[in-house]
């Protein structure tokens, strides 16, 4: 298993930072990103604890289950099924008011299943595609987050 950590400080509020995050069809504005869609709506908020999440990256196919949903401040999802095949422990973000804006830590725990190869083929190949399409998810926030603002809009 693999650790993977992208952290972003985003200069808006952490509100906007939360729900735009949160909202994961947002992320087609990367470029890294095809489809995205919500296929379950949570308990208590379209994307809270329940909330079954299918994801078209350019390296794969997930579909996510969100298991703690806390606004502002975090949320987790675990991956239930994925293209390639992945085991995975955990997905999280945290989300903290900071000088500048709102830190964002976006953390996984993942390994690719394959036997053998697995542990290398993670560390080599799906630990550097993984954090860059979470920069890419990172970045598409802040370039909306603050356009946003720099209109006077939120």
């Amino acid at each position: 298993m693999e650790t993977m950590t992208v952290e972003r400080v985003i200069d808006a509020p952490i509100e906007d930072v939360f729900a735009w995050l949160t909202t994961t069809t947002n992320y087609t504005r990367s470029p890294l990103i095809l489809r995205c869609r919500l296929t379950r709506s949570g308990r208590s908020a379209p994307y809270g604890v329940g909330a079954v999440r299918s994801h078209l990256w350019l390296i794969g196919w997930f579909r996510e289950r969100i298991t703690r949903y806390e606004p502002p401040y975090a949320t987790e999802y675990v991956v239930e099924r994925s293209l390639p095949p992945a085991r995975h422990e955990l997905g999280r973000m945290t989300f903290t008011e900071v000088d500048g804006g709102t830190r964002v830590c976006w953390t996984t725990r993942a390994e690719v299943s394959v036997p053998v190869l697995g542990a290398f083929l993670t560390r080599r190949f799906a630990r550097p595609v993984i954090t860059r399409t979470f920069r890419g998810i990172l970045d598409a926030a802040d370039t909306a987050l603050t356009a946003t603002r720099s209109r006077g809009v939120g």
